[in-house]
């Protein structure tokens, strides 16, 4: 386990958004890409819950071709309830106050 910035907490990294609980504190990090730049995103809050959002994509395809975005949902310290899609560069943490 490695200590965060923060002093007071220690994080443990989640191979897997499946493993979350709700209420457990979270800080996930995801890449930004818009067109040629390319930055990091890092947000903290507490998990409510993950779902698969299936949908059908908005080209021409075959009618039983469906895109599948697993959905991590949570709020933010702020208050504000949030939800991001997880992507192979998504990075979360869940973070463990000492006592």
């Amino acid at each position: 386990m490695s200590q965060s910035a923060v002093g007071q907490e220690k994080w443990v990294p989640v191979a897997d958004y499946r493993q979350l609980r709700p209420g457990q504190r979270i800080r996930i990090t995801q890449r930004v890409r818009v067109g040629l730049d390319c930055w990091s995103a890092t947000v903290t809050g507490t998990f409510r819950e993950a779902q698969v959002l299936v949908v059908g994509l908005s080209t021409e395809r075959a009618p039983d071709d469906v895109f599948s975005a697993p959905t991590l949902h949570f709020v933010k310290e702020n208050g504000e309830l949030s939800s991001i899609v997880v992507d192979e560069f998504t990075k979360i943490e869940v973070l463990e106050t000492e006592a």
